[in-house]
């Protein structure tokens, strides 16, 4: 019966001082207040009484008064007004506390013999969760299980979590059901330690004590890789290595590439091995590279530690032309080796006998001289050089030089004289033929200048 009737004459908030017993009008003839048998039911946040019922007429109602512990003043709970009720529940109560209470019946402003000195204690909090555990070491989150509660008005799981910096305890997750059993919190830093604890909230709004605390720490990032190298002297290519990962968990290398160390880098190559080869396929370009290494998990380490350039091959210097003379028969040309790396040359020649008219030629050669003889009256010869290494690449064109030929001197040939034997005859044409043949041959088509 009492616990069909407890919510009925429940109350008081914000109780009074009691005044001094000097001051209470004590009506001795007025009856006490006498708990049933069973006239209290303790809960956490709840006390329950139940009375015998008060039979006198005089009576206006029951004064509840309530001293907390043993050091806090007695204090006026509550008044019920009806002198009919018999039960009333205390609200204001705090969990594993002691209280003392004291009855009295009333009539207007007199009351009756106090009864006697009830003292009661509320019930502990409720327990959280028996065993929990925490799993570390995993990329960016950590896990937590724990055994379901035995309580079977449990309805939530409440997950707490507080950090190194963290001054108070954080609410990270609410889990409804009384059989979860585990919680996976993301999004965490790297190598860095987080603390955990639970606590269960029944249907009633009860709220237990927390759990056992638990520490976490979460994966850390690889290492750095190290030893990072580009090469800047080859050929439209940068070649790249660095150290070999000795890291457990290694996945794959990560490589970046940017056009300036201060720019924007972008993922060009994802490896196994420790080398690449950049095919930049241009002349005298240079580009800014960064390394990482990501793990099973995802996990990436940090790659500013280490920026290197590399380039490729710059052309070489193009070579200085210094002499340019028209004999009346051939024009002659001499330059400079500017640059150690040059193996031999291209002479490009733009013949021009109109506004319009212009034929260009490539003539190749391994000396820093050149004898042009292909030459025709009227004509504007404008010349440049290139300059080639071993690999292939062309410098930029030299200097030019032009040359006017308005016409040509010729030479006679000398008659042959008729008291020469026939063999010294047949000798002597032999040579002059062999003097008056071209030292310089004109390029094919594959010997055309292909890069300037």
């Amino acid at each position: 019966m009492i616990a069909g009737s407890i919510l009925l004459f429940s109350g008081c908030n914000g109780a009074v001082a009691l005044p001094s017993v000097g001051e209470l009008k004590v009506d001795k003839k007025l009856p006490k207040v006498t708990l049933t048998q069973n006239g209290v039911v303790t809960e956490m946040n709840e006390i329950a009484f139940e009375w015998k019922p008060i039979k006198d007429s005089n009576v206006d109602g029951i004064k509840i008064y309530r001293k907390i512990g043993d050091k806090n003043s007695t204090q006026l709970l509550a008044t019920v007004s009806n002198r009919y009720a018999t039960h009333y529940v205390d609200l204001d109560v705090k969990p594993d506390t002691k209280y003392h209470y004291i009855f009295r019946t009333y009539r207007d402003d007199v009351v009756s013999a106090k009864s006697k000195k009830l003292t009661v204690y509320s019930k502990p909090p409720l327990p959280s969760v028996a065993w929990i555990y925490a799993r570390d070491g995993l990329p960016r989150m950590a896990k937590l299980l724990w055994r379901p509660h035995q309580n079977q008005a449990v309805k939530y799981y409440i997950i707490e979590r507080k950090s190194l910096d963290d001054k108070k305890w954080q609410e990270v997750a609410k889990l409804r059901g009384r059989l979860q059993a585990e919680y996976i919190d993301t999004n965490l830093k790297d190598r860095y330690t987080y603390r955990y604890r639970v606590r269960v909230k029944t249907f009633e709004g009860i709220v237990s004590t927390p759990s056992e605390i638990v520490k976490v720490v979460t994966k850390p990032l690889p290492p750095v890789i190290t030893g990072l190298q580009a090469t800047t002297d080859l050929p439209k290519k940068i070649f790249l290595t660095w150290n070999r990962s000795k890291y457990k968990d290694f996945e794959r290398y990560y490589l970046y590439r940017a056009k300036r160390k201060d720019g924007r880098y972008e993922l060009i190559a994802k490896l196994y091995n420790n080398h690449f080869t950049d095919m930049v396929g241009e002349d005298g370009v240079s580009y800014f590279y960064k390394i990482s290494q990501k793990d099973i998990d995802g996990l990436e380490s940090k790659k500013d530690n280490y920026i290197v350039m590399g380039a490729t091959l710059p052309k070489p210097i193009a070579p200085t032309l210094q002499d340019a003379k028209f004999n009346g028969k051939e024009i002659y040309l001499k330059w400079y080796k500017t640059d150690p790396r040059s193996v031999s040359y291209v002479v490009e020649r733009h013949a021009k006998t109109g506004w319009f008219d212009e034929k260009i030629k490539n003539f190749k050669t391994s000396k820093k001289e050149f004898i042009d003889r292909d030459i025709v009256a009227g004509t504007t010869y404008t010349y440049l050089v290139y300059a080639i290494d071993k690999y292939g690449i062309y410098s930029k064109p030299s200097n030019e030089v032009q040359v006017e030929v308005k016409e040509l001197k010729v030479v006679p040939i000398k008659k042959i004289q008729k008291s020469l034997p026939k063999e010294k005859r047949k000798k002597s044409l032999s040579l002059k033929k062999e003097e008056s043949s071209v030292v310089v041959v004109p390029m094919e088509d594959d010997l055309s200048v292909e890069s300037k």
